[in-house]
């Protein structure tokens, strides 16, 4: 087992983070925060050419056809650059569901249109508050139409395709759901933006009302698509917060070195020294799990379930500590809107509940390891 990436991966890597220093700078971030735009359009078309959210998706789908490895490295200078584009909700959530349960036909419909940019995806599956279950999901689909609302839906207001969970059968459990596509250009939707701690990923409200809904897999496998998806984004999703992580570690430590007190570099305090080893540890611990997770992924291995949510729980708690310290390294001046402290402490925030909370991720990790001594 050989967690080293090869040197094809590393110069991926390593042109992903020139690139993004170049065309995703704090300056640039700070312009949707500032700003009224949802996402950086710019910088969403310069990546469409680069040819990321066609990473792994085939050649015959007008994808690179690369493997996960390749997306792994990508998502973590993301996470470092804190991206403001819909990026994870197309590639991770919406292109993952196609590879996963769509069919032949709609392979070929959706996918050429990720990979050339042309299309921006999202997963439409909280309706409020709370973890989500399926007896939480009220919305439904009836002779082929979609009635119910979703909330929040992260990308949701820039979405052309929305892939959404709903009922098709009676009861509460896994069964009732399915899978499917909603055209958000069609009628019987109404979109409202939702507020949230980091404007630079938009998030909405969306209510469907008689939409049109193609179906997306077989009828009563809902559950099992998106639980499959949730899996493989998390590792994804982990990447881009171990990336965020060694960022706001890296913002710190040059804090550290540069700012004077006493005479000397705060560095030299122990107390500071503490907070920096505390943010190594935490960063690099989710770094090892997140490696395992990738290797995982991209092996399709029988242990993906336990290493997704290892990854995912690791690495949550990486960049919650890493964002939170690096404030507190910086001082007063650290809280201010002048510094770039806050940038990261948005967005460990948003991407530790977007695809469920550190909680809801801890209690699948439980299950998946107890399953796994029952059946051993």
């Amino acid at each position: 087992m050989n967690f080293e990436f090869s040197d094809e991966q590393k110069f991926i890597k390593e042109t992903a983070q020139n690139f993004l220093a170049d065309k995703c700078s704090s300056t640039e971030v700070r312009k949707i925060l500032d700003g009224d735009d949802p996402y950086h359009a710019e910088l969403w078309a310069a990546v469409a050419e680069m040819g990321w959210m066609g990473t792994v998706i085939p050649e015959e789908y007008d994808g690179l056809g690369l493997g996960y490895l390749e997306l792994c490295v990508i998502a973590e200078e993301l996470g470092r650059a804190v991206a403001p584009i819909p990026f994870s909700s197309t590639v991770y959530l919406f292109t993952e569901a196609i590879l996963t349960a769509g069919s032949e036909d709609q392979k070929k419909k959706y996918l050429p249109k990720v990979a050339a940019g042309e299309l921006i995806g999202a997963l439409a599956m909280s309706e409020g508050a709370g973890a989500v279950t399926p007896k939480s999901i009220s919305t439904s689909v009836s002779g082929g139409k979609i009635s119910g609302t979703k909330v929040p839906v992260v990308d949701g207001d820039v979405a052309d395709f929305v892939v959404v969970t709903a009922k098709t059968g009676a009861g509460n459990d896994e069964g009732s759901i399915s899978t499917f596509i909603v055209d958000m250009k069609g009628d019987g939707i109404t979109v409202e933006t939702v507020s949230t701690i980091d404007p630079t990923r938009s998030h909405a409200t969306i209510t469907f009302d008689g939409a049109d809904a193609e179906p997306l897999g077989d009828t009563g496998e809902g559950w099992h698509i998106i639980d499959r998806v949730f899996d493989r984004a998390a590792v994804l999703f982990s990447f881009e917060q171990m990336g965020g992580s060694q960022a706001a570690l890296d913002m710190a430590k040059a804090y550290a070195m540069d700012r004077y007190a006493f005479g000397r570099p705060i560095a030299s305090f122990q107390a500071i020294k503490h907070k920096l080893a505390d943010m190594y540890v935490a960063t690099e611990l989710a770094r090892s799990n997140c490696y395992y997770g990738a290797w995982a992924l991209s092996t399709d291995a029988p242990e993906l379930g336990v290493a997704a949510a290892t990854a995912r729980v690791s690495a949550s708690e990486a960049y919650a500590h890493t964002s939170k310290e690096n404030i507190q390294t910086h001082g007063g001046m650290g809280f201010t809107w002048e510094f770039d402290c806050h940038l990261h402490y948005r967005r460990s925030k948003v991407l530790g509940l977007t695809i469920g909370s550190l909680p809801r991720w801890k209690d699948r990790l439980i299950d998946r390891l107890e399953a796994r001594n029952v059946a051993a």
